[in-house]
């Protein structure tokens, strides 16, 4: 198969538009062509292609920052001599000098699938932006490595942020490019907007279900994305980071395990295979030992849970992270229902609201956790409202 970027670089009638323009890429290091090449240095190694400034989301563009809220600076490419504008420091948004430097913005960044992932934000501010300055956006369109299942509730209206782009669910089942078809047509947005196409992406075809294993590498996007593992669990492990609970930053496996070192992780997953045995199919889950370098309870021996999704056991269609993860949370609040489990802290700006609101974009996955009387079915009953009503939704801007 052929990423956006490949068949940009490939067809020079595809780039015909693009002649006599400023191009500025937006871009971040999973931004590479097939024989890894950065998307920035193999375009401007095209003749007809005038580079003028480039642009990098949260973690930089070429990967700078660890963690969240680790701002990276504006600077001047060494090896290009443009500017780097900085889309995760000073300014979240493009500034109008920032908009001047171009008449043509390409997109090509390589998501997650995950409504919390950042990079759905900046999509959605550079095409506010692009209205507003009547310039030109281009998505050079990138597998969604999660693949088309949609999973989790749907982010309440007044619950935007960061981590919140629009009104979707956590798992929302859609490349880049389906995205800002979406995010023109909910915003009503006026801009000139193309998508370079993937072309033989087949997103229900195994062992990937939606990236293409085997074939194309793997370059971690933020530095906690290390794998395809990590993007099908991303959806229920990115919740960790509303708790107290480590999400197993620090370890070779991030978002892929949790723990911490004063709870039972074995009592733990008997509990959750009690309570919603349904919610933890298509993986399996193993009791472990972990130790971060670094992070929440760095240091400190963690008893933990891994999640399994690389091997035979892994059920594609049936496999749930959200509510897996929701689960763990309810099955720990039962085994010590006095457990410090809500973290309380700025989470990507968000000063005045819990980090797992922020998160879940409404207070009602935490209710439901707290909440004695609650059951697998009531948290079930709302979520399977919500992607029903998702799944009709996207399916007029499906482009695969």
């Amino acid at each position: 198969m052929k990423f956006g970027i490949d068949r940009l670089l490939e067809d020079a009638a595809l780039r015909k538009p693009l002649a006599g323009k400023r191009v500025a890429l937006l871009a971040h290091p999973a931004s590479v062509t097939q024989n890894l090449t950065h998307a920035l240095d193999a375009l401007a190694g095209l003749p007809d292609i005038k580079l003028r400034a480039a642009f990098g989301p949260q973690h930089g563009l070429r990967g700078d920052k660890q963690d969240n809220m680790m701002e990276s600076p504006d600077f001047i490419d060494p090896a290009h001599g443009i500017p780097v504008f900085s889309l995760y420091g000073e300014v979240r948004r493009p500034t109008d000098a920032m908009m001047d430097t171009f008449d043509v913005l390409l997109v090509d960044l390589q998501d997650l699938g995950c409504r919390i992932y950042t990079f759905i934000t900046t999509l959605r501010y550079v095409l506010e932006a692009a209205a507003a300055h009547q310039k030109a956006v281009w998505i050079l369109d990138r597998p969604n490595p999660a693949g088309r299942p949609v999973e989790g509730l749907t982010l309440r209206q007044g619950w935007e942020s960061f981590v919140g782009a629009g009104a979707m669910p956590m798992r929302h089942g859609l490349t880049m490019g389906e995205l800002a078809r979406w995010f023109i047509v909910t915003l009503a947005l006026d801009v000139d907007c193309r998508i370079i196409t993937m072309q033989g992406w087949q997103p229900e075809s195994a062992p990937g279900y939606g990236w293409p294993l085997g074939e194309c590498a793997w370059i971690n996007p933020s530095p906690n994305a290390p794998n395809l593992w990590m993007t099908r669990c991303y959806a229920g492990t990115v919740m960790l980071e509303g708790t107290t609970l480590s999400e197993g930053r620090g370890t070779t496996r991030p978002l892929e395990i949790f723990g911490a070192p004063d709870i039972d992780a074995k009592a733990l997953i008997k509990i959750m295979r009690t309570m919603a045995p349904q919610w933890l199919a298509g993986c399996r889950l193993r009791e472990c030992w972990f130790e971060p370098t670094f992070h929440k309870h760095a240091g400190k021996l963690c008893a933990g849970v891994q999640i399994h999704v690389e091997d035979t056991a892994y059920d594609h269609a049936a496999f749930r992270p959200w509510r897996l993860q929701a689960l763990a949370f309810k099955a720990l609040r039962l085994q010590q229902p006095d457990y410090p489990l809500w973290r309380d802290f700025p989470y990507e700006y968000e000063l005045d609201r819990l980090a797992i609101d922020v998160i879940n974009g409404s207070p009602l996955m935490r209710e439901w956790v707290d909440d004695a009387c609650a059951v697998p079915e009531d948290l079930e009953a709302i979520a399977r409202v919500d992607e029903l009503a998702w799944e009709k939704e996207r399916s007029a801007f499906l482009l695969y």
